[in-house]
């Protein structure tokens, strides 16, 4: 028990200051596609590092579950909403930084 308990907390822990650096990525590059990068990234591995630590302090329960069902779907459509952001970004005219300097 208190090797899930220990187990458990550090993946709440890594999966916040995973979260964490994302938000200071997005804080502190300069552009648009930089700064989505960063959320894109990060995002997905410190969702499912705070709902492994969640299921895990659930145990094997319905409520386990739920956060397997939730991790799934962000697993699946966090990319796609990323791609889909960053493509609306480009269409409406907003050229990545690299390109701005020619």
């Amino acid at each position: 028990m208190l090797a899930i308990d220990l187990l458990s907390w550090f993946c709440l822990i890594s999966g916040g200051l995973l979260g964490t650096i994302g938000a200071i990525g997005m804080h502190r590059f300069p552009d648009f596609y930089t700064r989505q990068h960063a959320a894109g990234v990060t995002d997905v591995l410190s969702a499912f590092l705070i709902l492994l630590g969640l299921g895990l302090q659930a145990g094997l329960t319905l409520a386990a579950f739920k956060l397997l069902l939730i991790f799934m779907f962000l697993y699946f459509t966090s990319p796609g909403a990323s791609h889909a952001v960053a493509n609306a970004a480009m269409h409406a005219g907003l050229k990545p930084m690299a390109d701005k300097q020619d």
